[in-house]
């Protein structure tokens, strides 16, 4: 099965994809004014912008204020969670590996009515529940779950890391990942299969309906508000799926934090773009650096 754009890219937005979305769309009455979160982190001859994205997005939001603009032309690389989301020459082989079980169907890991319901949903992305029986559960509720945003008006091609790539595109400046599509299939992969047919089976729960979250994230992260983000999306996950949010997050946080540490020893000026999520709350990717004793100054 060819793998659809939306799930190539939405690879990258994994830890969103395994929260809980909820039903009903949110939209702000009022829309703000977008001033989205931006750090930097510094020494005597290296500059390391941070800058939290959201890899779904409503079309149309101006969100490059002059100090993201400033602070990405200054720059000589970008650095994303992956450097080409796109590359399915990189990602179909490791789907094939690692989000493929023909010994263990979903037919038979799904009640009768579950699997219906998976066949209906299937249906909406042009494939069958008989198509898509020889996938892992992760994978699968991966594929429906990249299908959600758009009820709720959001598009992956107009995504903030998606943009910032193009940006950087236009340039010729360097873009870099911080993880490889390997890494991000690994960790998905490596979620227990009762974990994962109950991700899948909430998928099923939630299909067809607006994900609130995703609105309520997107309109925080609009505000710059920090806080909201970690108390929308990263508080409940931590409560209600420890396990998720460690291995999403804060293995993934730790991980990054020690490549920015490490990019200090390097002269020069990069800007840093990764999910919002990593960016908030107490195990984020700045209070890490803090504990190593990097200032980390918040810019707007």
């Amino acid at each position: 099965m060819t793998l659809p754009a939306t799930l190539r890219r939405s690879l990258s937005a994994a830890a969103l994809a395994f929260i809980v979305l909820i039903s009903a769309p949110a939209h702000a009455e009022t829309a703000p004014t977008p001033k989205p979160a931006l750090w930097v982190v510094q020494d005597a001859d290296t500059t390391l912008y941070l800058f939290g994205t959201i890899h779904f997005m409503r079309p149309g939001i101006d969100w490059r204020t002059a100090g993201v603009a400033e602070a990405l032309e200054a720059s000589d690389a970008l650095i994303l969670e992956v450097a080409d989301p796109d590359d399915q020459a990189a990602v179909a082989p490791l789907i094939q590996q690692y989000g493929t079980s023909p010994d263990r169907p979903l037919s038979s890991l799904l009640s009768p009515e579950d699997f219906v319901r998976l066949d209906a949903a299937a249906r909406t992305l042009g494939a069958s529940a008989r198509q898509m029986d020889p996938l892992r559960p992760w994978l699968a509720g991966v594929m429906l779950s990249s299908a959600l945003p758009a009820r709720g008006g959001f598009e992956a091609r107009a995504g903030v890391d998606v943009q910032l790539r193009a940006d950087a595109a236009r340039t010729a400046k360097p873009i870099r990942g911080l993880e490889t599509p390997a890494d991000q299939v690994r960790m998905l992969s490596g979620f227990s299969e009762e974990g994962q047919v109950a991700f899948l089976r909430n998928t099923l729960d939630t299909f067809g309906e607006a994900p609130v979250e995703l609105g309520q994230l997107a309109d925080a992260w609009t505000r710059g508000d920090v806080e909201g983000i970690n108390e929308i999306t990263l508080a409940p996950m931590k409560a209600r799926t420890p396990i998720v949010y460690e291995t999403t997050i804060v293995a993934r946080n730790r991980r990054w934090a020690e490549q920015v540490a490490g990019m200090l020893n390097a002269p020069g000026t990069t800007f840093i773009a990764v999910g919002a999520l990593h960016l908030a709350g107490d195990d984020s990717v700045q209070r890490l650096l803090n504990e190593a004793g990097i200032s980390v100054v918040r810019l707007q």
